[in-house]
């Protein structure tokens, strides 16, 4: 069968591509053609274009740039109407692919599957209208969607385990002996856009300051960011950065700063104590939207799943290189709040279940299609 698969950032690529790799083994005829990154092309098929080309953050610098989403958008109905493919699967990147799904279902072309659903629960709960025109099936990674997309909203959808989980298991079976560093480490994961980098980086690279004569602090390097755009944050500070490393990281890790997003579920699969740093613009008008208009009362992945708090979220307001210093020492060794959350990991790990989600989501979904 031939696959269209769109991801337009890091965390789409590695998900997608585990999901094509799946694919693969349950279909010796597959053929993949993809918007997509490094990660999804090595696993085969066309790329159309870099996801590096698609990812815009924030509502400027959308704006600035839509004549070149506008011109992706085009590009990508086109690609697939001339294609043909058998299905076509869209991985999160809500913005652009339900646009997508929107156009291939007028079209009639093949059936629209979502792999990875868009987070509307936090956020433009409307656009569930959209999903239920326009999607034919719904696979979640997250246990809590299964509510609030079938009991809330009728809408019957695919749980297929999440492979945020299944991605850090099979890293810790295969990881090698070498070490980042001889300290003990610090890590600093601010985001994989440039936008979330400049605004919570220089925070971050504070509030570890006094702590460099006892530990390293090493940043993760985001795949789609350039080396040379850290170094105006990390040139007057013994911070370290190192690029394609942060599961590598994250498994020597003592403890994180941590922009939310899934980098805050990976950290808590690695068992490394994390505060979630969120700076945002205007942020008392962020904080009051945050606890009156969000549909949702955290941020992060990790407390979304408990369904309390188990990681200290600083946004908005509460985001301070005061506060964030603070939050840090309570959950390093000999902290007042380290071995409690270790604990409530445990019970995150239990919610999320032990499928093997590309494994499960590939099978469903060849599955559907000879229906």
């Amino acid at each position: 069968m031939k696959y269209y698969l769109i991801a337009g950032e890091a965390s789409g690529d590695l998900h997608a591509s585990h999901l094509m790799q799946a694919l693969k083994r349950r279909d010796e005829k597959a053929e993949f053609r993809f918007f997509g990154g490094d990660l999804m092309s090595a696993v085969g098929g066309h790329r159309v274009k870099h996801y590096r080309e698609l990812a815009y953050m924030g509502f400027v610098p959308v704006l600035l740039h839509l004549p070149t989403i506008l011109r992706n958008m085009k590009m990508c109905k086109q690609d697939i109407s001339q294609w043909r493919p058998d299905v076509v699967i869209l991985v999160d990147y809500p913005g652009f692919n339900l646009d997508i799904a929107k156009y291939v279902k007028a079209q009639r072309i093949c059936p629209v599957y979502y792999y990875i659903s868009p987070k509307i629960w936090a956020w433009k709960e409307y656009r569930i209208k959209r999903i239920k025109r326009d999607v034919d099936e719904l696979f979640s990674i997250l246990p809590f969607e299964v509510d609030f997309f079938e009991k809330k909203h009728h809408y019957p959808i695919h749980y297929v385990g999440n492979p945020t989980a299944q991605e850090v298991r099979e890293f810790l079976a295969s990881m090698s002996s070498e070490s980042i560093s001889k300290k003990p480490v610090i890590a600093l994961l601010a985001g994989s856009r440039r936008q979330e980098i400049k605004d919570n980086l220089p925070a971050m690279i504070a509030a570890t300051a006094h702590l460099t004569d006892r530990y390293e602090v090493v940043v993760a390097g985001a795949p789609s960011i350039d080396t040379d755009y850290y170094s105006q944050f990390l040139k007057d500070s013994t911070a370290r950065l190192v690029m394609n490393e942060t599961y590598a990281l994250l498994a020597q890790a003592t403890a994180a700063l941590v922009t939310s997003g899934t980098a805050t579920l990976e950290t808590c699969m690695f068992r490394v104590p994390q505060v979630v740093c969120y700076e945002t613009p205007l942020p008392r008008l962020i904080g009051f939207l945050k606890r009156y208009v969000l549909s949702v009362r955290y941020v992060s992945l990790v407390n979304l799943i408990a369904d309390r708090e188990v990681v200290r979220e600083l946004v908005a307001e509460t985001f301070s290189v005061d506060n964030i210093r603070k939050e840090l020492e309570a959950i390093l060794p000999g902290g007042a709040q380290r071995e409690q959350m270790l604990r409530d990991y445990d019970e995150v790990h239990q919610r999320l279940g032990d499928s093997q989600a590309a494994d499960c989501a590939a099978k469903q979904m060849i599955e559907l299609l000879n229906q």
